[in-house]
């Protein structure tokens, strides 16, 4: 592994907080929760949330008048939805207020080698997204891909016209790792932006990522990152944390 050479005595809490997309996906999260996270991600002022469709609608109302941006997923967490549904999906999140959609790609037509087909799913919801405005992340679930299926994957997305290859849903056996994303760095042009997702969990594993060329994570554990972030920044010991590990 190479040494890391991002410190965060030359970033500022701003720099950290708009790397984050304050993942509000679990299923069993009742309104209350997902109430409760929109307004930590405010007081943080987080890049996004990245809500379940049904509570774009909610998200929207309770950020609105912040600099917080609402994301949704389509076809989300598997992939294997039509591209009709996914167009669909993609149009009433637009509509309900969400001005960012983290796609997931067709897993198994990438692996059966139909890449026109992923890359026409791809564009399909680009093209919606665009037209509203909208960045588009697209998931590629590394945990079930060989490197030479994640390279193919970001040449598509890039010829789709997308924002952000993105590691992982965080509901498959892994999540992001440092080798993925330096892979998914290397394969995609400079405008393309890198979204780590599943098991960055602490300053220093956000830290890691940064340094590798992430410029955006999803994260359940925002408040602690930044309050360790506030804390080493006013000179305190850093805190024990981990690198990458699974999980969201």
């Amino acid at each position: 592994m190479n040494k890391m050479t991002l410190s965060i005595e030359n970033l500022t809490e701003r720099d950290i907080a708009k790397t984050i997309d304050h993942s509000l996906l679990k299923p069993e999260l009742d309104d209350a929760f997902v109430e409760a996270g929109c307004h930590l991600a405010a007081k943080y002022d987080v890049a996004s949330v990245c809500v379940r469709p049904a509570d774009v609608k909610r998200a929207k109302a309770i950020l609105a008048g912040t600099d917080v941006a609402v994301g949704t997923t389509i076809g989300f967490p598997h992939g294997n939805h039509v591209t009709e549904i996914k167009v669909a999906e993609a149009l009433r999140a637009l509509a309900d207020g969400a001005t960012e959609l983290d796609m997931v790609i067709q897993i198994g037509a990438l692996k059966a080698g139909r890449d026109a087909d992923v890359e026409s799913d791809i564009r399909a919801v680009v093209e919606v997204g665009h037209a509203a405005g909208a960045l588009v992340k697209v998931i590629f679930e590394n945990a079930y891909l060989t490197d030479e299926e994640k390279i193919r994957a970001c040449h598509l997305t890039e010829a789709a016209g997308a924002d952000f290859v993105k590691t992982s849903t965080g509901f498959a056996p892994s999540g992001a790792t440092l080798d993925d994303l330096r892979l998914m760095r290397a394969n995609t042009s400079p405008h393309i932006r890198v979204k780590a997702a599943g098991g960055v969990r602490t300053l220093d594993a956000l830290l890691e990522v940064m340094d590798v060329g992430v410029t955006r994570i999803g994260a359940t554990a925002t408040e602690a990152i930044i309050q360790d972030f506030r804390a080493r920044k006013a000179g305190l010991a850093p805190a024990a944390g981990g690198v990458l590990g699974g999980g969201y």
